[in-house]
């Protein structure tokens, strides 16, 4: 195992310095990992960035785009020829049609080269001519993500505390139920090992559903061609013996399968290969959906930066395997609320992730936080409400399609509003609750040059790709 480990790294090390050299006297490579907790909108996040990269009428705040040094934006091949291609051209027909409509989700893996033609900035641009920067987006599931944190547990410690927050949910119920008929020390039975993974497979697709972030592990969510495959067919078990050839004892092994068959060779794949990161948030639904949802999607975001390895690259650090330098936790469908809230928006993510960007400053890595939309979907009025005035958004509702107006009510101003009852463990805000309605996209006029509408995907552009445009 020892052996393995050392050929991995010296693997990732040849991989990265071949990558670097290739990087400093050819055409830089920027890999950009793209991900997000469920219903976050990934694919509507590339699918946009890409075609506002293409047509940057709408992109002033990229500075490259703004002052004219992008000459050019074209699509090319994929460098990794495993890999799906991510399917742009149709996913951009759906949000852009006569009848638009939102695209699949993410299921799997999959990435876009985009080519970037900039003239240099400042005393550069008089002594050479444009370069060629390629951006290669790496899209892929966040319960993949989270799986990351699997690598560090035990079998024994993963059910402690899977298990504890099971039994703190309604939707674990039934599993716990299931669970106390079953005696862990008995030989393995492979109905009853197979009763148990699909019961724990029904209560992550219920906790997910119910706004939970926290769903381990995540591949039982996204089997594709694993479903029903031994590494996912095991269930976290109470502490207690393991004589061998027991259940106890074979699901601790298929967990550690699963970690090595699993999750390291996406790590060693995708996730070890990336330079930069944008965590995409659906901090509007956590909120909506409690308390428990809020503090379960704070401690899985600082979970994940755990993952990342967050640092500056430096030629050293690229033989030991690169670190991620630049960070970004976006949430998203900011035009679910009036732009004068906005900023509260912005202010809760940034309480989110707190913990998790000291760690990451402390390291050396870039992190950010912002309110984004990656497809605006609504438009704003003012409405006259009880004798004052108030922001609302309206567009079509995703069920019915007829026309509503929104206010899903006042964000606080101080997040800890938010964030202080979401740690005490409280059931429900005191203040209310907090709606969400779940809009259509809207129909498209664009006019030349134009990319999709949106908000702030340009800061969020230059935050994660403006240093390499100059």
């Amino acid at each position: 195992m020892v052996i393995g480990a050392i050929a991995d790294t010296l693997g990732r090390g040849i991989e990265t310095v071949s990558d670097t050299v290739s990087e400093t006297f050819f055409e830089p490579v920027i890999r950009l990992g793209v991900t997000g907790l469920a219903r976050s909108g990934k694919t509507v996040f590339i699918t946009s960035l890409v075609a506002n990269l293409l047509d940057r009428g709408r992109m002033a705040g990229l500075e490259a785009a703004s002052s004219g040094r992008i000459e050019a934006v074209y699509l090319q091949p994929q460098p990794d020829d495993t890999v799906p291609r991510f399917e742009f051209e149709s996913h951009l027909a759906a949000m852009t049609g006569t009848t638009p409509y939102w695209p699949d989700s993410t299921r799997s893996v999959s990435e876009l080269r985009v080519s970037l033609r900039v003239r240099p900035k400042g005393l550069l641009s008089g002594l050479s001519g444009p370069r060629t920067v390629h951006l290669d987006i790496v899209d892929y599931p966040g319960e993949w993500l989270l799986d990351l944190g699997l690598l560090e547990q035990t079998y024994a410690t993963w059910s402690a505390e899977a298990l504890a927050k099971a039994r703190t949910r309604n939707e674990g119920a039934r599993f716990i139920a299931r669970l106390d008929a079953v005696d862990a020390s008995e030989p393995l039975d492979e109905a009853v090992a197979s009763e148990l993974a699909r019961d724990w497979t029904r209560y992550l697709n219920a906790a997910r559903d119910a706004g939970y972030s926290d769903c381990t592990p995540g591949r039982f969510l996204l089997p594709g061609d694993l479903e029903g495959s031994p590494a996912l067919t095991f269930a976290p078990l109470p502490e207690g013996a393991s004589p061998r050839g027991s259940l106890a004892r074979e699901f601790a092994r298929r967990f550690e399968a699963y970690k090595s068959q699993v999750v390291k060779p996406f790590f060693r794949s995708h996730f070890a290969r990336l330079d930069r990161q944008v965590v995409l948030v659906d901090a509007l639904g956590a909120i909506h959906n409690g308390p428990r949802a809020v503090e379960d999607l704070r401690q899985a975001l600082s979970g994940i930066l755990g993952s990342f390895r967050p640092g500056r690259n430096t030629f050293l650090t690229s033989i030991l395997g690169k670190r991620i330098d630049k960070i970004l936790f976006a949430a998203t469908k900011a035009d679910h609320l009036h732009h004068e809230q906005h900023g509260r928006l912005q202010a809760i993510m940034e309480a989110l992730v707190a913990d998790a960007r000291r760690q990451a400053d402390f390291s050396g890595a870039g992190t950010g936080a912002m309110a984004i939309a990656s497809l605006r979907a609504t438009v704003e009025e003012m409405r006259r409400v009880d004798g004052a005035d108030l922001g609302v958004v309206r567009g079509a509702l995703l069920d019915s399609g007829r026309q509503a107006a929104l206010h899903p009510g006042d964000l606080p101003a101080d997040p800890n509003a938010l964030l202080a009852p979401a740690r005490d463990g409280a059931e429900a805000w005191l203040d209310g609750d907090f709606g969400v309605m779940r809009f259509a996209p809207a129909p498209l006029s664009l006019r030349a040059g134009e990319g999709p509408p949106h908000i702030r995907l340009d800061r969020a552009a230059e935050f994660l790709i403006g240093d390499k445009l100059r």
